[in-house]
């Protein structure tokens, strides 16, 4: 939680709050581990009850901010649904709805976006190659037929694949990359579930060999695809690092009460000079990540001229300290951190499965480099 957030901001913090605590906190979403669907579709439409599709949505269409600056109110609700391992596909329906909004035709707009802010439309983002890889979408091959487009190639570990309603595919035409929207019951779109190391998501490949109206190229066959991904990709990342920090934070917490309450040699463990050590590096970790999680955030919201590089630094700092975090929170725990009761591991394996995905650092430092290099 960034400590200049507005009263509306802190109002929509609280709300997200109490709603998880009472519709389904984090004890409770491991009765959704063995669900296909890993939610419920009343519990999202719940959620879109409180705004969690509509912060990157024109008004025109039922969106809107809380403050004036969508992108921040909307990391303050990912860090909740980081804290509390919450189900769904939230950072994949806030970047369809931000490029709809942003890039879509008129037509588009309507047809997608008040079904989405109201949690009745599910639409997820395909950016990725079959390895998880940010690909610009070389993975995916769209030629035009007329007034027809052709689909044919793969897109991988797309989030909530089998449960959505459109997919917002990224492939390329004549070499260079598009967008387009696919109803998921489209004749020649297969999806193969993933096994994920997260219990509370759910992953999916898309193999295409179809064909659509060109009309579902997203923006039309003017769109500027390559701004438009970029931005994407900042918003998915921004909210990807703010939902790790909440999960992270949340973990440090587990653990320092856990020093207080655990008792060794007739004394709290934490009262050990060694563990005081180790929680204090890991403090001082927690609180880089909440910084450049927060000023990623702002410099993306604002349209910084410097928001890729921003980005990815807050990406690779966030994802080389998440491990380190981590590990040392279970090793404070010890043997009762290990087990398959304690919800430690859940949040563990939120935080390492939204790193995986969205903030490698290899990938990240190389845009870093690319930027200075320009």
């Amino acid at each position: 939680m960034d400590d200049e957030l507005t009263d509306e901001q802190r109002l929509l913090h609280d709300t997200a709050v109490r709603f998880i605590q009472s519709e389904l906190p984090l004890a409770a979403t491991r009765e959704l581990h063995e669900d296909p669907r890993g939610y419920d579709e009343k519990w999202l439409a719940r959620t879109a009850e409180l705004g969690w599709y509509s912060l990157l949505v024109a008004e025109e269409h039922g969106g809107g901010s809380i403050s004036g600056h969508g992108l921040i109110d909307l990391a303050v609700v990912a860090d909740t649904i980081g804290r509390f391992v919450q189900p769904g596909p939230f950072i994949s329906m806030n970047v369809v709805g931000a490029a709809v909004t942003a890039d879509g035709t008129a037509e588009q707009r309507a047809a997608l976006l008040p079904g989405m802010v109201a949690g009745e439309v599910v639409a997820t983002w395909a950016p990725f190659d079959s390895t998880g890889k940010w690909d610009g979408g070389h993975g995916l091959t769209v030629t035009a037929d007329g007034d027809e487009i052709v689909l044919r190639g793969t897109r991988g570990f797309v989030q909530d694949a089998l449960t959505s309603d459109v997919l917002c595919v990224v492939g390329t035409l004549g070499g260079a990359p598009v967008q387009v929207l696919v109803p998921t019951r489209t004749a020649g779109v297969d999806v193969e579930p993933l096994t994920c190391l997260d219990l509370s998501r759910r992953m999916g490949e898309v193999t295409f060999d179809a064909r659509l109206p060109a009309a579902a190229q997203l923006g039309g066959a003017g769109a500027d695809t390559e701004v438009a991904l970029e931005h994407q990709l900042q918003i998915a990342v921004v909210l990807a690092c703010a939902e790790t920090v909440g999960a992270l934070d949340t973990m440090f917490e587990m653990t320092v009460e856990y020093s207080k309450g655990r008792v060794a040699f007739g004394r709290p463990i934490g009262s050990f000079q060694a563990l005081k050590h180790v929680m204090a590096d890991v403090a001082v970790f927690l609180e880089g990540c909440k910084a450049v999680a927060t000023e990623s955030a702002r410099v993306v919201d604002a349209g910084g001229d410097d928001a890729a590089e921003v980005v990815s630094m807050a990406a690779s700092y966030i994802d080389e300290r998440a491990t380190e975090i981590a590990q040392q929170c279970l090793q404070i725990h010890g043997g009762i951190g290990f087990t398959w009761e304690h919800d430690l591991h859940l949040l563990m394996r939120r935080a390492r499965s939204t790193t995986s995905l969205w903030c490698d650092p290899v990938w990240h430092r190389e845009r870093i480099c690319e930027v200075h290099a320009l």
